[in-house]
């Protein structure tokens, strides 16, 4: 729920406080950025030959989802590791499919008027149906550098859910 301001207006939620989990898989990996996530429609234009308008109607066809971008520090966390390489490895095993739920967490304090009511859902969520690893960006590495290594895996999906 977005905190109230003194001025009666909703603060947007920050993007900063998110999970991501994929379902079936243990472990944990902890993500610093997701991007990505996206659908769109293609528009079909038709014109009847004999109709009365020279403007084409537009009807929906195809839905496209773009490919979603995970990063995290270089982790340890073996089974999301073993997801990882059972994608992209030359022999593909079955049931590489999960579902992938991201959830941005809104953070708000239990004894703020605003905080969360029972029953109520704290979070927004995406849930990415039947996704699998299509790419795997290994850590760049530098000696001359104290950064953080990170990798990058690109997931495609089928079914983009968007439930609240």
């Amino acid at each position: 729920m977005p905190v109230l301001n003194s001025s009666g207006m909703y603060y947007p939620l920050t993007k900063m406080n998110f999970v991501v989990t994929v379902d079936s898989i243990s472990g944990f990996a902890a993500f610093s950025e997701v991007t990505g996530v996206d659908a769109s429609v293609d528009v079909i234009e038709f014109r009847q030959g004999n109709a009365g308008s020279l403007a084409p109607v537009k009807i929906p066809g195809l839905v496209k989802h773009g490919n979603v971008t995970l990063k995290m520090g270089y982790t340890r966390a073996q089974d999301f590791k073993t997801w990882i390489q059972e994608c992209v490895s030359e022999r593909r095993k079955e049931g590489i499919r999960h579902n992938v739920v991201i959830e941005l967490i809104d953070i708000v304090s239990k004894d703020s008027p605003q905080a969360v009511t029972e029953g109520e859902d704290s979070t927004l969520t995406w849930i990415l149906k039947d996704a699998w690893v299509c790419k795997y960006n290994g850590p760049d590495l530098n000696a001359s550098t104290s950064e953080v290594a990170i990798e990058s895996v690109e997931i495609a999906y089928e079914e983009l859910v968007i439930p609240n």
